[in-house]
């Protein structure tokens, strides 16, 4: 069995009572997903799940201004199993919020920060925008990684803000800045192929994409010039890892690039040392 890392999960959703109607909109019209998707999380069954697919390690979403209990206590029963990804952060407000990302680097086994450019600010904040470049200099400070979101987003919410163009200037001046993208970045496929060949610091998460979706162009750039540029991750449960990683495994790639995209790649740029270079 081929080992993984599932760098984008959720275990935070049956935290709170009623769903927000967008969050209904994507179960329901965009992923066509069960009634379930959105229910508690037990640790035993996650497990399961991660074992019977071989997933040795999880990056669970945890947020700053509203902190997952489910995703703290999870990390903290198995850490040899599970790490959180941070979010929450309110970038208006940048000097507190960016003391208590750091105070939380320094409490947590945080392996990334994150942020959706079309999720919050009512998408008006591309990536390129100053209000970020207090979030990316205290990342690049502490050697932590930032991921951001690209490509239109699932929720009926503006995309604009989230083109990966936006981060030609951002790993221009920033090029300390341990970058990622994630749920990919259709329908700007390209242009993030090719600002990962022009910037050293910038990685492709697959998070929230079928595997057997993913354009011809990103795998042939996996198993060319970007063999240590794409990432796994599954955005479970709305796609489980029973149904990605075995159309992971299936695609038409060479064994060492697999085991790149499922395993090595995320153990580099996620769970190496944080000052080391990109």
């Amino acid at each position: 069995m081929t080992a993984a890392i599932d760098c984008l999960v959720n275990v935070h959703f049956g935290e709170t009572e009623k769903q927000p109607g967008w969050m209904l909109k994507v179960r329901d019209d965009y992923f066509k997903g069960p009634s379930s998707m959105y229910d508690q999380v037990e640790l035993s069954a996650l497990l399961d799940e991660m074992d019977e697919t071989g997933v040795r390690k999880a990056i669970l979403l945890d947020s700053l201004s509203k902190p997952s209990v489910t995703a703290r206590k999870f990390a903290t029963a198995r850490p040899d199993r599970f790490t959180l990804g941070m979010g929450g952060l309110d970038l208006l407000r940048p000097m507190p919020t960016l003391r208590t990302l750091a105070s939380a680097v320094a409490d947590l086994p945080v392996s990334y920060a994150v942020m959706g450019p079309s999720f919050w600010g009512d998408g008006r904040y591309p990536a390129s925008d100053a209000v970020y470049y207090p979030l990316y200099t205290k990342c690049a400070e502490l050697g932590l990684p930032l991921c951001l979101n690209t490509g239109i987003p699932g929720p009926p919410i503006p995309g604009e803000a989230q083109h990966p163009i936006h981060l030609d200037r951002v790993c221009i001046r920033f090029p300390e800045l341990r970058l990622c993208m994630i749920h990919g970045a259709d329908p700007w496929w390209d242009v993030a192929i090719r600002l990962m060949l022009k910037y050293p610091n910038l990685r492709l998460m697959t998070s929230a994409w079928s595997p057997k979706r993913l354009p011809e162009s990103l795998l042939h750039y996996m198993r060319t010039r970007g063999k240590d540029r794409v990432i796994f991750g599954s955005d479970w449960p709305v796609l489980p890892m029973r149904r990605v990683i075995p159309e992971a495994t299936a695609l038409d790639l060479a064994a060492d690039v697999l085991d790149n995209y499922l395993h090595h790649n995320a153990e580099k740029f996620f769970f190496a040392e944080r000052n080391s270079a990109a």
